[in-house]
């Protein structure tokens, strides 16, 4: 019997060597921002976050496009989408960007836990025209669950969990997880908006936490055992529901994602660009983020369920980081060590 060895630079080994590029690109963002953490200024941190990923890229030779960006909301300083990261050189690597430089920004602000600096990327076929979905609205009604749920859905004809009553929900994934109802753990962020939602989990007796902010991390526990968390559900940023899809997708998760709006005006404005079938339709993980790539990394800004925050330690800085690649399952946790009296972070606008 004879064996032959792979080609030496297939696609999915560029994956493999450029995935690093990009969770250094997180751990800079986070090293930058950390100064402003607590100071009040939201702005000035993502500024300095959205520097140091432009100063990584720069140097990068992929030709990436930004399809999910930030500062649509607010118009914060931001990464926006349609731009071009990378030198674009010819015959480098395509890939779909999605990112927030900093999911948190208010509680960078006030010096509060639960934000990270978050990336993913998937590398777009030859003659495709995209990997990864823009969803126009601002909001989506989003419902995460892990691997063992997912299986449970499939079994049970992969119905739609968002058109079900909470209360079953919460039963059909205790009964996936081996719980009582009592023992489900569900998060959803603390807003006027989810009132309904935090009186339907509670008449349950399932378990709530409430988070101030960032539910890219919220979405993801579920699929993350050590993490405690079995659900995830709440009206949250769309931009955020994609880059949840490529960490879901790399873990075996999914979520149920419909878009959401807060006005009839936004509403409008969203249905001439869709069609009426798409204003209601409900997407999951492989429909956000299309095909066999995805890569997700985050590194703490500040202590989340996810990551621990930077730590200053004398001349020192640690981050840590988790690196996640769909092909091979592979699941890293990045412990760094930086001195600072070495290192040096490539930015934008130095």
């Amino acid at each position: 019997m004879s064996t032959s060895l792979p080609p030496l630079r297939s696609s999915l080994d560029l994956e493999r060597l450029l995935e690093f590029e990009f969770v250094r690109a997180t751990e800079n963002a986070a090293l930058q921002s950390i100064h402003w953490l607590g100071r009040g200024e939201k702005e000035l941190a993502d500024a300095a976050a959205c520097s140091a990923i432009y100063g990584v890229f720069d140097l990068l030779d992929v030709c990436g496009k930004v399809v999910i960006g930030e500062g649509i909301k607010d118009n914060a300083p931001g990464i926006f989408v349609g731009e071009h990261l990378g030198t674009w050189k010819p015959g480098a690597p395509r890939f779909d960007i999605a990112l927030d430089p900093i999911d948190g920004t208010t509680n960078i602000a006030k010096g509060m836990p639960n934000s990270i600096s978050v990336m993913a990327a998937a590398q777009v076929p030859e003659g495709a025209p995209s990997a990864m979905k823009h969803i126009p609205s601002f909001y989506c009604h989003k419902l995460a669950y892990g691997p063992a749920v997912k299986r449970a859905l499939q079994h049970e004809g992969d119905r739609c969990l968002l058109d079900m009553p909470l209360k079953d929900v919460i039963a059909f994934i205790a009964k996936a997880l081996d719980k009582h109802v009592r023992d489900v753990v569900v998060v959803t962020m603390d807003r006027p908006r989810h009132a309904d939602i935090i009186q339907q989990v509670r008449a349950t007796g399932a378990a709530l936490r409430m988070i101030t902010d960032g539910d890219i991390t919220a979405a993801v526990a579920p699929s993350l055992p050590e993490s405690g968390v079995d659900m995830y559900v709440g009206i949250g940023g769309s931009p955020e529901a994609v880059l949840a899809a490529a960490a879901l997708k790399c873990l075996g998760g999914d979520m149920d994602s419909r878009m959401w709006f807060q006005n009839e005006a936004h509403k409008a404005e969203v249905a001439d660009q869709m069609s009426a079938e798409e204003m209601t339709a409900v997407w999951r993980c492989n429909d956000l983020v299309q095909g066999e790539s995805a890569l997700f990394c985050a590194t703490g800004i500040s202590d989340s369920a996810l990551l621990p925050g930077v730590k200053l330690i004398g001349h020192r800085v640690e981050t840590h980081s988790i690196l996640m690649r769909s092909r091979s399952g592979t699941v890293r946790r990045i412990h760094a060590s930086h001195d600072l009296d070495k290192k040096v972070v490539p930015l934008r606008d130095a």
